[in-house]
């Protein structure tokens, strides 16, 4: 009996990958990591010379927590985070770290960022209501609706962890109906994202 159920759960996965093969979902995470490779190489490189030779972010961030409340930079981004996600969330991490208690500000910023991906996802599903707006986002957002409606859940997780917009990628799993559950679970990999970035800029920044 537990002989045929591994037997079972090897064929399950080994249909998964064909499935996956076939689409080209592995491709797609190929050509993503290949567009996000230069972009962040160069970000950081640019980010680096600014510092050093035009001028010091470390004290921009400065400014930026003295001169704004935390309450009108989390509003901020939170609305960026739940419509369309405009704004980096770099930016935001950074600012973090100059702010009284970094951990904190950091943690925050990913559950604001985790709860405004499922708004976006009950915005997409909200659209269908309207003929006029979900014409308009299905031309706009064709390839983010052909995707998630082969890979699914997978396609919010790759928006979760890699350089794309997550808020954009919600918006399309409503669109096309992605059970929530699946929503939820998935998009809670954006916790982990955060936690990369914030290791990684916060040894960026002094």
């Amino acid at each position: 009996m537990k002989r045929a159920t591994k037997i079972q759960k090897k064929s399950r996965l080994k249909l998964l990958h064909q499935y996956y093969s076939y689409t080209g979902f592995y491709a797609f995470i190929g050509n993503s990591l290949k567009k996000s490779i230069l972009p962040v190489f160069f970000t950081i490189v640019g980010v680096v010379l600014f510092n050093k030779y035009i001028y010091n972010i470390s004290e921009g961030l400065q400014y930026m927590t003295e001169t704004f409340s935390d309450t009108g930079i989390f509003a901020v981004f939170f609305a960026s985070e739940s419509f369309l996600g405009l704004l980096p969330p770099e930016i935001f991490i950074a600012w973090s770290k100059k702010t009284s208690v970094p951990i904190f500000s950091l943690g925050l910023l990913a559950i604001l960022s985790y709860i405004g991906g499922m708004i976006s996802y009950f915005i997409g599903k909200a659209i269908l209501k309207f003929n006029f707006i979900k014409s308009y986002l299905e031309n706009k957002m064709a390839k983010h609706l052909k995707n998630a409606s082969k890979w699914g859940g997978f396609l919010i997780a790759i928006g979760a962890l890699f350089p794309l917009p997550f808020s954009i990628t919600c918006m399309a799993g409503g669109m096309i109906k992605l059970p929530f559950k699946q929503v939820l679970l998935y998009g809670s990999l954006r916790f982990v994202r955060f936690a990369i970035y914030g290791v990684a800029i916060f040894q960026m920044i002094k």
